[in-house]
Parts: C-alpha cells; sequence; structure tokens
C-alpha cells in the first residue's frame, strides 16, 4: 500500500488493476451487477410488453432535424425546442472526464461525483411497492457523438475493445479532448435494468411521463431538463441513426466496465432547459436558453 501526497493511501497501480479491474465499485453503483431477486412487486400496474420488447408512444423524434422533439405530458402532446449545452457546461464535463481518466491511469480510485453520475429525477409510472410517483435514480451518463463522427467513434473503439485498460484510457482521453466530436443537444445512458420481470421506477415513471430533470453533485453543478426517450434494443422501427447510438451507448459501456449480459435500452435526454446549481454563483439561474431581458 502506497500513500498519496495527500496522505491517503492508494493502491499501486498494478494491484488496482488486478484486484478491482476497472470494474467492480462503479459496476455495482450503475447496474453491471444483477438484482438477485424480481417479481410482482417490481413492475407496474400497465402492461408495456409485446414479445419481450416495450415501444415509448409518448415521445416523438421525427423532427429532431429541425431541433425539435414532441412529447405527451399530462396526457397532452406538445413541441419542445432542444437547445445547446453552453460552453461552460463543456468544459467542465470534459475536463472532469479527463481528470477521472488520468486518476484511474494512476492507479487512484475515482470519486463518484462529477459528469458520469447523474441524478435523474422522474415522475408519473407507479410501481406496486411504492405509494409515491416520483423517483431519482444515480445513472451513468455520456455524450451521444455528432452523427458524422458516429461511425469513426464505433469503430475506433470496435477495434480496440479486447485492447489492455492503459491503451483503452488512453483512447478514451484522445475521444475527450475533441469537444467538436459530441452533440450539445442531448446526454445518453442506459437502461441496465429493466426487463419484463423486473420494470425500474425510472422505466415505468418515463412510459408515463418523459419529462426528466438531471442533477450533477460537482462544482460548479448543472441541472438539465430534458424529455427522455428509450429504445430497446430490439425494437427495428428505431430510425437507423438511433440503433446506431444505441450500439454505442452499449459498447461505450461494455468498453470501461466490461461485457455485459444482454444489451441494455438507450436512454436520450432532450435538452430542453439547463441551469447552474452551483452555491453562490448559480443558485439556480436558467443558463439555456436564456431568458429574455425585462
Amino acid at each position: 500500500m502506497s500513500t498519496r501526497t495527500d496522505g491517503r493511501p492508494s493502491l499501486p497501480r498494478r494491484t488496482f488493476l488486478q484486484l478491482s479491474g476497472l470494474t467492480l465499485p462503479l459496476a455495482a453503483f450503475f447496474g453491471r451487477i444483477p438484482r438477485a431477486m424480481a417479481g410482482w412487486w417490481e413492475q407496474g400496474e400497465t402492461e408495456h410488453w409485446q414479445g419481450g420488447i416495450f415501444v415509448q408512444k409518448n415521445v416523438d423524434v421525427s423532427r429532431i432535424e429541425e431541433g425539435v422533439v414532441r412529447a405527451r405530458i399530462n396526457g397532452a402532446w406538445d413541441e419542445y425546442e432542444i437547445v445547446e449545452l453552453d460552453d461552460a457546461f463543456m468544459e467542465w464535463n470534459l475536463n472532469s472526464r479527463l481528470e477521472y481518466l488520468e486518476s484511474i491511469s494512476r492507479g487512484q480510485m475515482p470519486s463518484l461525483a462529477g459528469p458520469h453520475a447523474g441524478a435523474v429525477a422522474t415522475c408519473g409510472g407507479g410501481r406496486r411497492d411504492t405509494r409515491l410517483l416520483l423517483n431519482n435514480a444515480v445513472k451513468g451518463m455520456g455524450f451521444a457523438p455528432r452523427r458524422e463522427k458516429m461511425g469513426e467513434l464505433l469503430e475506433r473503439l470496435k477495434s480496440t475493445l479486447d485492447a489492455g485498460m492503459p491503451e483503452k484510457l488512453e483512447i478514451l482521453k484522445e475521444n475527450y479532448r475533441h469537444p467538436e466530436w459530441w452533440d450539445r443537444t442531448r446526454q445518453v445512458s442506459l437502461e441496465l435494468y429493466t426487463r419484463p420481470e423486473f420494470e425500474t421506477h425510472t422505466f415505468l415513471n418515463l412510459m408515463a411521463n418523459p419529462s426528466a430533470t438531471i442533477v450533477f453533485t460537482d462544482m460548479p453543478s448543472y441541472e438539465l431538463r430534458a424529455i427522455a426517450r428509450m429504445v430497446h434494443p430490439r425494437d427495428d422501427n428505431a430510425p437507423a441513426w438511433e440503433r446506431d447510438l444505441l450500439e454505442y451507448s452499449n459498447l461505450a459501456h461494455d468498453y470501461f466496465h466490461g461485457q455485459a449480459p444482454r444489451p441494455s435500452a438507450l436512454l436520450t435526454f432532450y435538452i430542453i432547459e439547463q441551469f447552474d446549481n452551483s452555491p453562490g454563483s448559480g443558485q439556480g439561474r436558467r443558463v439555456r436558453p436564456v431568458l429574455p431581458e425585462k
């Protein structure tokens, strides 16, 4: 056991890689370890599955190219203009990811705070094990590649999937040094647990109400309000670009955490509003879209 410059112990790099495989702490937190039991209590009253597949019917992405997502909230369809995350968010997010990867390269346990761990709040569904319709779940968050970069980044991950962790870390670092490669209008995650016999609170809420908010615990601290769209891995009716994003998101997860037992549903958050929740400087001030002067 070695000692860090701040006085806290750190595992030697070789020991850390061998014992943890860089997966166990984060795997337990973000859903790589399957739930041991699931049954009647872990389901909603509404049937959402047909042939082992669900289709979310309250989000329409047919006008994404126009910067518009349609959603049915509280029983009524409406149009929502998608906004781009600002420069400050991008700088914080990508620089924090580089620091995160660098700490792993040095054999240090990374913090669970920061841009990867988003606390996702949803409301509106219902499961048999609760009387309340709201939920909050920490999910691993990431960027979606711009469409013109999707093929290149997919191939980069596929061709190095069996590489050693040091090489993978360098590839991921290089990716995050290029903010122009990433789509500023969305964040992506995976709905890791949901399956017909076990429906998460997040899944059930979004099937009823696709609005969500994401909070990142860090300094600065950001809140993103979004329309959330879920796509099952076997939904052949999803647009081709969405199926590419589903493949990329699953591959990016497995690239770092190890091979998952099955592909997971894609969870895309289309950004409608961005808030600065930092104590002192932000205090919940909306920064995107910019508010008109009164």
